[in-house]
């Protein structure tokens, strides 16, 4: 029979995202309202391994859901990709007496918990926080929305620079592998083009659409491309846009960080303290292995085994399709 979960530790790693305290915040509370001891662990898996682990009450995480970022901390550990290193950490939290694990971060997290929980056996539940929206087995993942928000508020900003100007501005967003932030905040920002690390368009596509707003008169005209476009980033088709034609006054916007910073949006807050709350419920209730998702606004658990070789979220056919009837 399995032991009852007593201490639950609680970390954050991989890239930082606008609602993860709000998601410590509510692991926290709820593991306090069960009757449960829970630990902080600073820096992800760097400080599992180096035994940095506090005790946190309901006080500790006060006046931290509006707050971006992760009063954790967070770091990407190569020694945890080791069997040593794993070792070390399983050692570290066996010594506090941690005996369930929640994870707030990504796919890299994610795979290095679910191989924790194959070597240790620690009950073990993540929880999706990364701005890129990319997870399989949830409709949102915590920060995605707060990134597309401050980049449609970068965007509107330089429309009117744009407007007064005649310029065509290139403006690139976050999303390597996945252009969820860009295909929405081009939309919402009205964008003539889109460029996705998932679509096939090519250079001579993005300027036939410059070329026709030019002749219809089009006063401006911005581009958002997703860092990981194919056909190359904003300063590289600013380059190859000018090299072709005088006529356009051509500028450069990289929004970069600025998109993982910021207060989290209601959304997000909302989205963190269910997916926090569900994370320990589940626990106690005896998932393992599991991810937290929410699916048609319902949270639901996904084995992991279910996901790890799943793709990621695919881009919404009908928002390709609505972008390209609305950048005329």
């Amino acid at each position: 029979m399995e032991k009852e979960i007593g201490k639950i530790g609680v970390f954050t790693s991989g890239g930082d995202a606008p609602g993860m305290n709000a998601a410590i915040r509510a692991v926290v509370r709820s593991a306090i309202y069960y009757k449960k001891e829970v630990y902080g662990i600073m820096r992800g898996y760097e400080g599992m391994i180096e035994g940095d682990i506090v005790r946190l009450g309901a006080r500790s995480v006060s006046n931290i859901i509006q707050r971006g970022g992760t009063i954790l901390k967070t770091a990407r550990c190569q020694e945890f990709r080791t069997v040593e290193g794993r070792k070390r950490a399983y050692e570290s939290l066996r010594k506090i007496g941690i005996d369930a694990l929640v994870a707030i971060g990504g796919n890299g997290t994610f795979t290095g918990l679910h191989k924790f929980y194959e070597e240790h056996g620690i009950p073990s539940i993540c929880i999706p926080g990364t701005i890129d929206n990319d997870l399989p087995g949830t409709d949102f993942s915590i920060g995605y929305d707060t990134a597309t928000n401050t980049a449609v508020e970068a965007i509107d900003k330089i429309r009117d620079t744009a407007l007064s100007h005649n310029r065509v501005f290139f403006i690139e967003v976050m999303g390597r592998h996945s252009g969820y932030i860009a295909v929405n905040s081009g939309v919402a920002g009205g964008a003539v083009a889109i460029i996705l690390p998932e679509e096939t368009t090519t250079f001579d596509e993005l300027f036939a659409a410059l070329e026709a707003g030019e002749k219809t008169n089009k006063k401006s005209n911005l581009v958002v491309i997703a860092e990981g476009s194919k056909i190359g980033g904003a300063y590289e088709l600013a380059r190859k846009v000018k090299e072709r034609s005088s006529y356009f006054d051509i500028k450069v916007t990289i929004l970069g960080h600025l998109q993982r910073g910021g207060s989290p949006t209601y959304f997000d807050r909302v989205l963190a303290s269910k997916m926090g709350v569900a994370a320990v419920e589940g626990l106690l209730q005896g998932k393992r292995d599991a991810m937290v998702g929410i699916k048609g606004n319902k949270i639901v658990y996904n084995d992991f085994k279910t996901i790890i070789d799943v793709p990621s979220n695919e881009i919404d056919a009908e928002s390709l399709r609505i972008a390209k009837i609305l950048s005329i």
